[in-house]
C-alpha cells in the first residue's frame, strides 16, 4: 500500500521543534493541597473524616464552595467545532487549546481549570451534558463552540445553571476591543457615541463585539458578513443576524464592505479575509483599525498604518494586542470570589472600562495594558466583584 499523500495543512512534526517539546507529556498536573503524611491524615482527608463534610454538603450545599476545590474550579469546555485559525478541528485535537487555556487560567488568575473536550453533538445533547458535569466546577467556561450552536448552547446553560457561564470567544474578545476603543477614541479626540464602527464578522465574537460596543455607548454599528451588510433587507440571515440587523446599521445601509466602510470611523475585523486597500481608503480621516484575526490580520498593520490613526491586532509582535487574556482571568476570578451566579452585562461593561483605565494615558502605540502588566485580573476582578 502506497503512502498517504503529504498535506500541507498537517506537516510533518519535529519531536525537537521547541513548540513540541513545550507540549511533550501536556501542560497540566494536578497536586494536593493537603499533606497525606499517615493515618492520620488519611482519616481526614478520606475515610471516616470525609463522611463528615458530605453529610455537611448535603444538608447545604453552599458549603462545597469552602469544603471542595468547586470555589476556585473552572471547566474550560468545547467540541472543538471551531478552533480559532483551525475551523472544526474536534474535541481530541482541540485538548492542546483547552489545556493552554487551563494555563492562563492559573497564571493569570489563580484559578483552576480543568479542559473538558466532548463529542460534538446537537445543542441539547451538549447542554445535557454540560449540565450534568456542572455541579463539580464554579464556572463554566466555553470555548471554539461554532457558530450559531454557541448562542443557544450558552443561553440555555445560562438558564440552566446556577453559576456562571461565559463564552469566551464572544464576550472576552467583545470587553478588550471595547476596551481598546475607549481609549483609542481618546487618542484621537473623539467620543464613543460619534463613531460610525464597521464589524466584520457576524460569527461569535463579531455579534458579541456589536452588542457590547452600543452598551458602551456607540450609536451607529455596522455588521458585514461574507455576503454583505447585515440588513433587515436581506432573506438569508440565520437568526442569531436577523437580530443583529435589528439592533444595528441604524442608517439601514445595503451592500459590500466596502459600502460600510465608506466614511467609517472604526474598523473592527474578526472574520479573517484580507480588505482591499481601495477600500481602507474610503474610511474617514484619523481613522481606527483594528484587525484581530490570528494569525494573518484582515489588515496588515503596515498597512493599517497608511489609513489610520491607531491600529490594533490580535498578535503580539505588533503593538496594541487585542487579547482575551487582558478579561478572563480577571472576569472569573471576580466572580468566583463573590459568589456570583452569572456574569452580567454590567460586569462587562465594568472590566473592558477597568482594562481601559490601566492606561492612564494612550498613544495610538499604547492603547490596552500589556497581558504581563501586573494588575490586570486584580484590577477586572474587582470591578466584577463590586457588580456580583
Amino acid at each position: 500500500m502506497s503512502a498517504a499523500p503529504a498535506d500541507p495543512a498537517y506537516p510533518p512534526i519535529d519531536p525537537t521543534d521547541p513548540v513540541f517539546v513545550a507540549h511533550e507529556g501536556g501542560k497540566l498536573t494536578m497536586t494536593a493541597t493537603k499533606p497525606l503524611r499517615g493515618a492520620d491524615d488519611l482519616s481526614l482527608l478520606y475515610t471516616p473524616g470525609v463522611a463528615d463534610v458530605c453529610r455537611a454538603v448535603a444538608r447545604d450545599g453552599s458549603l462545597a464552595g469552602r469544603y471542595t476545590t468547586r470555589g476556585r474550579m473552572v471547566a474550560v469546555v468545547s467540541d472543538g467545532t471551531a478552533v480559532l485559525g483551525l475551523g472544526d478541528i474536534g474535541p481530541l485535537a482541540a485538548l492542546p487549546v483547552m489545556e493552554g487555556k487551563a494555563v492562563l487560567f492559573k497564571h493569570f488568575g489563580g484559578i483552576d481549570a480543568v479542559p473538558v473536550c466532548l463529542e460534538t453533538g446537537s445543542a441539547d445533547e451538549l447542554v445535557d451534558t454540560i449540565a450534568r458535569i456542572a455541579p463539580t466546577y464554579g464556572a463554566i467556561n466555553l470555548e471554539d463552540i461554532s457558530a450559531p450552536r454557541c448562542f443557544e448552547i450558552e443561553e440555555r446553560l445560562k438558564e440552566r445553571l446556577d453559576i456562571p457561564v461565559f463564552h469566551d470567544d464572544q464576550h472576552g474578545t467583545a470587553i478588550v476591543v471595547l476596551a481598546g476603543l475607549l481609549n483609542a477614541a481618546r487618542v484621537v479626540g473623539r467620543e464613543l457615541s460619534t463613531l460610525r464602527v464597521v464589524v466584520s464578522g457576524a460569527g461569535a465574537a463579531g455579534a458579541a463585539v456589536a452588542k457590547l460596543l452600543q452598551q458602551g455607548g456607540v450609536r451607529d454599528v455596522v455588521v458585514v458578513d461574507s455576503r454583505g451588510i447585515v440588513s433587515p433587507l436581506r432573506h438569508d440571515l440565520t437568526p442569531h443576524k436577523v437580530a443583529l440587523a435589528a439592533t444595528t446599521n441604524p442608517r439601514n445601509l445595503s451592500g459590500s464592505l466596502a459600502d460600510a466602510m465608506d466614511g467609517a470611523d472604526v474598523f473592527v475585523g474578526v472574520s479573517g479575509g484580507t480588505v482591499p486597500e481601495d477600500v481602507l481608503a474610503r474610511m474617514a480621516p484619523g481613522a481606527i483599525i483594528f484587525a484581530l484575526a490570528n494569525p494573518d490580520p484582515e489588515v496588515h498593520p503596515t498597512v493599517a498604518v497608511r489609513y489610520a490613526a491607531v491600529v490594533a491586532t490580535g498578535r503580539s509582535d505588533f503593538p496594541n494586542q487585542i487579547n482575551n487574556v487582558l478579561a478572563f482571568p480577571g472576569i472569573f476570578r471576580g466572580a468566583l470570589d463573590s459568589g456570583a451566579t452569572a456574569i452580567s452585562e454590567e460586569m462587562k461593561l465594568a472590566a473592558a472600562r477597568a482594562i481601559a483605565a490601566l492606561v492612564p494615558e494612550p498613544t495610538a502605540e499604547a492603547i490596552i495594558p500589556s497581558v504581563f502588566a501586573p494588575g490586570v485580573a486584580d484590577a477586572v476582578a474587582a470591578a466584577v466583584a463590586r457588580l456580583a
